[in-house]
């Protein structure tokens, strides 16, 4: 059975997402668990910068300023 298809002719492909996506999401809430505290969580990430970034040598404390002037690294609240 030949089929006469042209082959510069483009095929639609639709695929909805939807369904899949909030199954995607109520999965990432099960696996979180109810006692995740997002705050905890962003203040926790925000102790590791600060620790991160802390104690830098002259050069490193340039780097890091460039970094953060070309807009690669955000300014963090704590740093000067």
């Amino acid at each position: 059975m030949a089929h006469d298809h042209d082959p510069t002719e483009l095929i639609s492909l639709d695929f909805d997402l939807t369904l899949h996506e909030a199954r995607r999401r109520v999965e990432v809430i099960a696996a979180i668990g109810p006692l995740w505290d997002p705050i905890a969580a962003i203040r926790g990430e925000e102790a590791a910068y600060a620790l991160l970034y802390s104690d830098l040598d002259p050069d490193q404390q340039r780097t890091y300023d460039n970094l953060v002037q070309a807009g690669v690294l955000p300014q963090q609240a704590s740093r000067p």
